[in-house]
Formats: C-alpha cells, sequence, structure tokens
C-alpha cells in the first residue's frame, strides 16, 4: 500500500477493523480528514446496528404493526436501495433475513414477536417506505438486519469524507468490504473462505469498492466461527454450494449486498453483475476458484 503511505490508523467499529489510509495531496489536515471519516463510520453503525437498542434499526424492529418510524435520511437510502437489490435480484437478496440468523445464533433475540425461526419474510413485505424518511413495519415475525449492506454503506461514507478533505489517493478497509479512490492502482490481498490464515488471491483496484462474504470469522480472535451467515431466503437456510465470494464494484454498498447474491446464486447472477456494473470472483466448496470474463486480468491467484 506505498500509494497511501502518508498515514495509516485503524479503529474497532462495524464489528470488525476498520481501516483508513491516505495520502495528503490537498489536504490541510490528515489527522482531522481521518478522525470526520472514522466519525462516519461509527454514525452508520449507531444508526443502523441490530444490537444497538437506540439504533433506528432496532427501533423499526420493536415498533408496532403498521405503526411509522422516522428514520435518519441515511437509514432511508439504505432501506431503499435494499429494496431495488431485492426486486432486482428475483429476492435473493433480502435484508428481513434476522429471524433465519436468530435460528442460527448469528443475532441475538431481542423482541418478543419475533420468533427464532428460519420461516421467511420478505423485506417487500416487511417493511414500506413512506417518503420523509418515514418507515412502516408490518407483519407480526417481520425482523430487519441490514448486516449485509450497510458496512458498505460505512465504506462509501467514509470514501466520500476523505475526498472533501482533499486527500489523493485514499482508502477505507472495513473487515474486508474496501474502497479506494486515486492512483496508482491498489493491489487487495483477498483471504481463502476456507481458512482466514490462508491467502487466495490479490486484485487490484482503482476507483472501485471491494467486498467478500464467506465462512463467519472472529476477526479479534482471527478464529474460524464455522459456519457461513449468507442466507437463502427462498428456504431459510446456510448457503453450502459457494464457500466464499468477492464482488468489485462502482460502491461498495452494492458490492457488499452482491456478494450475498452471488454466494446464493453463483453464476446466474451474471446479469445482475453486469446490471450494477459489477464483476466476481467465486470458490466453490469444491475448491475450484472462478470469475467472471471482465476480470480475468485483475487477478493473481496464490500458489
Amino acid at each position: 500500500m506505498e500509494a497511501y503511505a502518508d498515514m495509516r490508523r485503524a479503529r474497532a467499529l462495524l464489528g470488525t477493523f476498520v481501516e483508513i489510509a491516505g495520502a495528503s495531496g490537498g489536504a490541510d489536515d490528515l489527522g482531522r480528514a481521518f478522525d470526520a471519516a472514522f466519525a462516519v463510520v461509527a454514525r452508520v453503525h449507531r444508526l443502523m446496528s441490530f444490537h444497538d437498542q437506540e439504533s433506528d434499526l432496532s427501533r423499526l424492529n420493536r415498533a408496532a404493526g403498521d405503526s411509522a418510524v422516522r428514520v435518519h435520511p441515511w437509514t432511508y437510502q439504505v432501506l431503499q436501495t435494499a429494496l431495488e437489490l431485492h426486486r432486482d435480484s428475483a429476492g435473493l437478496f433480502d435484508v428481513a433475513v434476522a429471524p433465519a440468523l436468530q435460528h442460527l445464533g448469528v443475532l441475538p433475540l431481542q423482541y418478543d414477536d419475533v420468533a427464532a425461526s428460519p420461516k421467511q419474510t420478505s423485506v417487500a413485505e416487511a417493511v414500506e417506505l413512506l417518503g420523509d424518511c418515514r418507515v412502516r413495519r408490518r407483519g407480526r415475525g417481520a425482523a430487519i438486519d441490514l448486516g449485509g449492506i450497510a458496512k458498505g454503506f460505512a465504506v462509501d461514507r467514509a470514501l466520500e469524507v476523505l475526498r472533501e478533505h482533499g486527500l489523493a489517493p485514499g482508502l477505507v478497509n472495513a473487515g474486508g468490504d474496501l474502497a479506494a479512490f486515486g492512483a496508482p492502482p491498489e493491489w487487495v490481498h483477498i483471504r481463502h473462505p476456507a481458512g482466514p490464515r490462508r491467502l487466495l488471491a490479490q486484485v487490484e483496484i482503482a476507483d472501485a469498492a471491494l467486498a467478500s462474504s464467506g465462512r463467519l470469522f472472529d476477526p479479534l480472535q482471527f478464529a474460524d466461527v464455522g459456519h457461513c451467515a449468507v442466507i437463502d431466503p427462498r428456504s431459510g437456510a446456510q448457503v453450502c454450494a459457494i464457500a466464499g465470494a468477492t464482488v468489485r464494484a462502482p460502491s461498495c454498498m452494492i458490492a457488499d449486498a452482491l456478494t450475498k447474491v452471488v454466494m446464493i446464486a453463483g453464476e446466474a447472477a451474471a446479469s445482475l453483475l453486469t446490471h450494477y456494473r459489477a464483476s466476481a470472483l467465486l470458490v466453490f466448496q469444491s475448491g475450484e476458484i472462478r470469475a467472471t470474463a471482465d476480470w480475468q486480468d485483475g487477478i493473481r491467484l496464490a500458489a
């Protein structure tokens, strides 16, 4: 990361480590720029955390049926994008998977009317966007988890702050969901989904974002948790056929979300990737590695 050598800082946020790196460019104060970017990430966490009882998301999940909740414009924007992706993916991207994740023990039981059952209610059935940042929760047993998209949104907002402060180049990395801008291109190491200590590949990005999904591991202990937290909303079950997916896209929020669709649909997600100007690297449970054709020249596979 020589291009970003002027300053590099990391903080524990979003349930992982968030690293910010950048060069001064026209920035007057790198420290101030980094503090502002970390503050944006922390704000996204406070707004969209499933665990924080005071977050927009928790207030929405606790709301009585058919009652409206006013949320922050950022939360509203993420929900809008989640609904668009749900529609464009024919339901494969669905943030209403919280009950299934609670059933697996990935998320805690917090709401009296949400059973720890993999039964699935789609986000299109669970929430209604009313305009003016008001959201209506519909139906008992429905609960939203934005963990599959909010981290990417936080990265995008932090990178925006670095740009506004005059950094060039800059990079934000939230536990493997990252985005970079400026020259030269950055080669990013991707862990193998079979184990966090194994290197799968190096991927080149420039003015783009990258996100990965696969087996869970604890970033604080570097330990494999042993299962996949990507849920197929058609069955409420964990994804099994694909061990891991990495997506490159113009936006980290989109890349973050599309990794879940690719994990579920595999190569059948090709048209959706094209629609969002994205590309993907897939690792199957057999160990076979495949990449979309538009990404073949930007990958160095590990030996």
